[in-house]
């Protein structure tokens, strides 16, 4: 069960490698497939492959930490699904269940810029074919795509208020985590200190200034993808439906 076990020394992951790029390739391919065929997917009723990609989700969360606790790595400083990609894998599967807007709202935001993120520099030592790279790259793409899909699909759209609406739960958030961090000595978030090796919080400024930088810059990044995906007016639709005849 070598793809299963704690020891990535034959199974290291290289950024970039064959195998990284592939799984980009892979979540290029479902991005275009989502938005070039929106028109035949809205007319499918997709709710049994909704439920199956949510329980997906669940069965390889829980078996990531099954593999954690079984090769004795799991921690409370680091192994609490307490990181922006878990809150995100959460938003995912309530959403895939039961199609909340305001799961969609704030997952638009925290999975688009937070798994594209993990997934072109991924924080990762196990490479294919270990379990912990199939883990990795399943979940972020299921985070990524899903609000995608709840955009072309099912016609969901964020508004101003959505933005505002996810700085509010990330700033309901600093104070939770800023205390679990307390009281397991973890550092959650990077609420603490900045990671070890290199990272963009490394241009963002000295601690804690660099948690207000990353502030500005969540914010800043969420009014762009608003501007992408809000609900285009009227006179923009009947312009383009006007190009489309000619």
């Amino acid at each position: 069960m070598e793809w299963f076990s704690g020891s990535y020394q034959h199974v290291q992951f290289k950024m970039f490698s064959a195998s990284h790029l592939i799984a980009l390739l892979l979540l290029t391919l479902i991005v275009c497939t989502l938005f070039l065929f929106r028109e035949k997917l809205q007319q499918k009723n997709m709710q049994a492959i909704e439920r199956a990609a949510a329980f997906f989700l669940i069965g390889i969360e829980t078996a990531y930490h099954a593999w954690m606790f079984q090769t004795g790595i799991w921690t409370a400083d680091r192994s609490l699904p307490l990181e922006l990609c878990s809150f995100a894998s959460f938003f995912t599967i309530l959403l895939l269940l039961t199609g909340k807007k305001l799961f969609y709202e704030i997952l638009l935001f925290i999975g688009l810029l937070g798994a594209s993120q993990a997934m072109i520099t991924p924080y990762l030592y196990f490479g294919f074919p270990h379990f912990r790279f199939f883990h990795f790259f399943c979940t972020h793409i299921l985070i990524f795509c899903t609000p995608l899909y709840f955009t072309w699909i099912k016609g969901y759209r964020p508004t101003f208020m959505s933005v505002i609406k996810t700085m509010i739960f990330l700033n309901i958030l600093v104070p939770v985590i800023s205390l679990v961090n307390l009281l397991t000595k973890g550092n959650y978030l990077y609420l603490h200190h900045k990671p070890a090796t290199a990272s963009i919080l490394d241009l963002l400024g000295p601690y804690p200034w660099y948690i207000l930088s990353l502030e500005a810059m969540a914010f800043t990044l969420s009014t762009i993808v608003w501007l992408i995906f809000r609900e285009k007016s009227a006179a923009v639709i009947a312009e383009k439906h006007v190009h489309h005849h000619f």
